[in-house]
């Protein structure tokens, strides 16, 4: 075709289906690796999978010019990543326990939490690859044409190189030839674990957010010809992803009790931060999946208590109670400060955990809520505001800084004002994460401000948010309800 250039065969060729090739060698290279504990088996292994992950991210645009059958080559192209991630992840699953034993024999629990998310990972990638393969082939029996999402090339632009970092780390050996190649690829080996950490986390939501696309896009055709029209076999069905993702509220409020337990009350923090995140996910994808409006047979009669009510309520107990009382008792009273050591910390820590649950109760049972805001202060915000000054805190002991006693005192005070002001119900505060859904300006400076956890201001820039949020009901009280409580600028929320 005129205008057009197409990629000679045997190059096309090569790029598409020489990854496997190279990711099995990189695995026998690290079986030996293993075996013989060879740093030249170990540099030969990163090789090929660094050669294999540049291979990927140019592969799909050589195999978009592949004449004459495009469409054959980018079907291979699919084939190759299932093959190629069926190898690579459980690979390094199995290397990072291996390293784990053998390696770090003396691992400390952070290791141990690694190893362990690497493989929640593995089987992650591996059901995303499965149920996308089968949301295509669905899609393709009733004459849709499957499109990849933004979702899914962010997913396959990323797996690649965190497969090759993660190989890298899994089969690292130390003490290896002062040669120029293996100086270039053993720091990946010895890779700080926060940053690992960060990574995978990532591609983990990622992942989560590929299988969510392919449900918002092929899940009505699924569920038309599963349900046959039984309306309540549907809403059960839809059911399972709200809870799935209140569910991952719980688990992010025990994390941070894990973390601050670690003395890890930044990590703790953004674990509180996912849980916010997950609560207002359930909510809103509940409302967009129709779950929270009655059937039309059922307006009349009396509902009871659902399975998604008493998950969330309990998920909310859990990471915004619960959570942040226990923090803010193992950080205070852990530190040796005399002035903290005087402080009632365990009667603080019981009056807001006890508070933030009666705060919950009233929010379950008001009869007349009021759209889009909430009566008191909510409880992920409460714990957040709770939960950055003790960051400050714990900084101010590890340096020794006189201003350690003040944070102290601080922060016990603010346990006690943060409950009191949950409880405070004439007070009306926004939605914010209704307010974010329509101003996405707000989103992109919330996360400029996130930027600060690489800085030691981290815990003064989260707290001055949660404050400025505190003050916010001066200002957004004069808001139409209508309009706080839409989910997007146009589309107004049902009420709830």
């Amino acid at each position: 075709m005129p205008g057009k250039h197409y990629i000679p065969k045997s190059l096309t060729t090569l790029f598409v289906y020489g990854r496997p090739p190279l990711v099995f060698g990189g695995m026998l290279c690290a079986i030996a690796v293993m075996w013989t504990r060879s740093p030249i088996l170990y540099t030969t292994g990163v090789v090929f999978l660094f050669i294999s992950m540049t291979f990927d991210l140019v592969d799909g645009w050589f195999a978009a010019r592949f004449h004459p059958q495009p469409v054959m080559a980018k079907l291979a192209d699919r084939i190759m990543d299932k093959v190629v991630y069926s190898i690579i992840f459980p690979l390094v699953a199995v290397g990072t326990m291996w390293r784990l034993h053998i390696i770090s024999p003396g691992a400390n629990r952070a290791e141990l939490l690694h190893a362990i998310l690497v493989l929640l990972l593995t089987v992650t990638v591996l059901v995303r690859d499965n149920f996308a393969h089968f949301m295509r082939g669905f899609a393709i029996r009733n004459d849709q044409d499957p499109e990849y999402s933004e979702f899914t090339r962010l997913r396959t632009i990323v797996a690649a190189p965190v497969g090759a970092l993660l190989y890298a780390y899994a089969f690292y050996i130390p003490e290896g030839p002062a040669t120029r190649i293996y100086t270039s690829v053993s720091w990946l080996g010895n890779f700080p674990l926060r940053g690992l950490f960060f990574i995978e986390i990532l591609f983990l939501i990622i992942n989560l957010g590929s299988i969510a696309m392919y449900c918002r896009k092929y899940g009505t055709l699924c569920l038309d010809e599963l349900c046959l029209g039984n309306e309540k076999l549907r809403r059960r069905i839809l059911a399972f992803f709200p809870n799935a993702l209140t569910f991952m509220n719980a688990m992010m409020g025990l994390l941070a009790i894990f973390f601050a337990y670690q003395g890890r009350i930044r990590e703790a923090y953004m674990f509180l931060i996912g849980a916010a995140v997950f609560d207002k996910l359930d909510g809103a994808l509940a409302r967009r999946l129709g779950l929270t409006e009655p059937l039309a047979e059922e307006t009349d009669k009396s509902h009871g208590i659902s399975l998604g009510g008493v998950l969330d309520d309990i998920s909310d107990a859990v990471s915004f109670c619960v959570a942040p009382a226990w923090i803010f008792y193992i950080t205070i009273s852990a530190n040796t400060d005399p002035t903290a050591q005087n402080l009632p910390v365990g009667l603080i820590a019981w009056g807001y955990a006890i508070l933030g649950i009666v705060r919950l109760v009233y929010f379950t049972l008001d009869k007349s809520p009021i759209p889009g805001f909430f009566k008191g202060m909510p409880t992920p915000a409460a714990a957040m505001l709770t939960v950055a000054p003790l960051i400050i805190f714990v900084q101010a002991v590890n340096d020794a800084s006189q201003w350690a006693g003040f944070w102290g005192i601080f922060n016990c005070g603010l346990m006690i004002f943060t409950a009191i002001l949950m409880n405070l119900y004439p007070i009306r505060y926004l939605h914010l994460g209704r307010f974010m859904s329509r101003h996405p300006w707000f989103v992109r400076l919330t996360l400029l401000l996130s930027l600060s956890i690489f800085t030691p201001y981290f815990g003064h820039v989260s707290f001055l948010f949660m404050f400025l949020y505190t003050l916010s009901p001066l200002v957004t009280w004069r808001i139409d309800p209508q309009i706080a409580a839409r989910e997007s600028r146009t589309k107004p929320a049902s009420a709830t």
